[in-house]
């Protein structure tokens, strides 16, 4: 037997012990989660919220949960919940920025990512993600320094992300030499004088 399914079992019959005790209906929830049994995770750290709240920890595991069933509106909520009751919390707004990646809301992940490294300057996926964010929302600049510096912190940029930003960055490149008027990559005009 693995040492998770001892620890599952052993929260089990503690939240069966103490079932008015949120924190062991919390510990439960952790316990389904790495087990990977999202479904009861979902359910014990629902009844913990029930006993408890304010029990913030449950807010975000519950949306860590939702995450990982791929219902996003649900793990958005139950992190703004955990945010509601502490605007601190680094996981919380890295779940709302990976759940509002999903949906295809760039902008909120540019919010949340902004509000990591306020909290956390160092969060590598958090420069990741705002490079990423950045890019979807046509900030081409600003998504290369960020995902400079995410790279700079030890996160390796996706390769299909190096390519959208390469491929942007030369349309970016092309527009503005339209714009201007120079180089466009055609060739030089020839001198008539010249034979």
């Amino acid at each position: 037997m693995t040492s998770d399914q001892h620890r599952l079992e052993r929260c089990q019959r503690e939240a069966e012990a103490n079932p008015g005790s949120a924190v062991a209906q919390y510990n439960l929830g952790l316990a389904y989660t790495r087990r990977g049994l999202m479904e009861s995770a979902e359910a014990a750290y629902r009844k913990a919220l029930e006993i408890d709240s304010e029990l913030v920890e449950a807010w975000v595991n519950l949306g860590g949960a939702l995450m990982l069933k791929f219902d996003f509106e649900g793990a958005i909520e139950a992190n703004r919940e955990a945010l509601k009751r502490n605007d601190e919390l680094v996981q919380a707004h890295y779940n709302m920025a990976q759940a509002s990646l999903y949906r295809g809301d760039p902008e909120s992940v540019v919010q949340s990512c902004v509000r990591i490294l306020e909290i956390d300057p160092d969060h590598a996926a958090g420069c990741y993600f705002l490079a990423v964010g950045l890019l979807a929302t046509g900030d081409v600049e600003r998504a290369k320094q960020a995902a400079a510096q995410a790279k700079a912190l030890g996160h390796s940029p996706d390769p299909d992300f190096l390519r959208a930003l390469e491929k942007a960055q030369k349309e970016l490149e092309s527009e503005h030499d339209q714009a201007t008027g120079t180089n466009t990559g055609a060739p030089a005009p020839k001198d008539s004088n010249r034979r």
